[in-house]
């Protein structure tokens, strides 16, 4: 074996390695924040915190990814990620103790959408894990997707359309489950080397996952 055989060996050994490391670290963070991000949302839920203003809240989970996205190659990039999440998990509190009093079989609808999320979730992520295919084509028409999805749902907080609020429901339901493949795969292939980046993406596709499962749930049970 000559001299260029054994350095490309060693290159693809350091890719798989780096590979490896920024998944592990992804996975440790992501369940983390969604340990933490479920405590927040026990204590909103708990203490019966009022729901935030539909566009406030959008200001601030945005701004607090930006914000996130700014800082993820430094040490403070962890504190945001984590206030990010928290903040997140703030917000599901009044949302959950709205499908628990106005729906009889609230718990359950809530359980189903938590069920359903996870094995959605691990379903995508085994099967690009697995299979190793390439979806870095999926990144231009998620983007459009989530572009066009985020002014449909600001238009529905306006115009309180129920039809388009289950279209956005579901709408984001296909395109969270596209970003989870996307991003994993971006990462198994060395397109995403930065594990608080990643985890953000990830965190976000989950959570839009099961709020959606939720609506789309509760509009077909109807309401006891």
């Amino acid at each position: 074996m000559n001299r260029n055989n054994i350095t490309i060996l060693n290159q693809q050994k350091e890719s798989v390695l780096a590979t490896n490391k920024v998944l592990r670290n992804t996975y440790l963070l992501l369940s983390m924040t969604f340990f933490f991000s479920a405590f927040c949302a026990y204590l909103s839920f708990a203490f019966a915190v009022k729901p935030l203003n539909p566009l406030f809240m959008i200001v601030g989970a945005y701004g607090l990814m930006f914000l996130t996205h700014a800082l993820r190659n430094s040490a403070l990039g962890l504190i945001s990620v984590f206030a990010f999440t928290g903040f997140m998990g703030y917000t599901l509190g009044p949302l959950l103790s709205f499908y628990i009093a106005n729906f009889s079989n609230g718990p359950q609808l809530i359980t189903t959408a938590l069920g359903g999320t996870g094995m959605i979730f691990f379903a995508l992520s085994g099967y690009a894990l697995t299979t190793r295919k390439d979806f870095s084509f999926l990144g231009g028409f998620l983007f459009v997707g989530v572009m066009i999805a985020l002014l449909a749902m600001i238009a529905g907080i306006f115009f309180n359309i129920p039809a388009l609020h289950l279209a956005v429901s579901a709408a984001f339901v296909l395109i969270s489950s596209g970003l989870i493949l996307f991003q994993t795969s971006e990462i198994i292939h060395g397109g995403e080397t930065n594990y608080i980046s990643a985890t953000v993406t990830l965190f976000v596709s989950i959570y839009n996952l099961f709020v959606s499962l939720l609506n789309l749930l509760s509009a077909f049970s109807g309401r006891d």
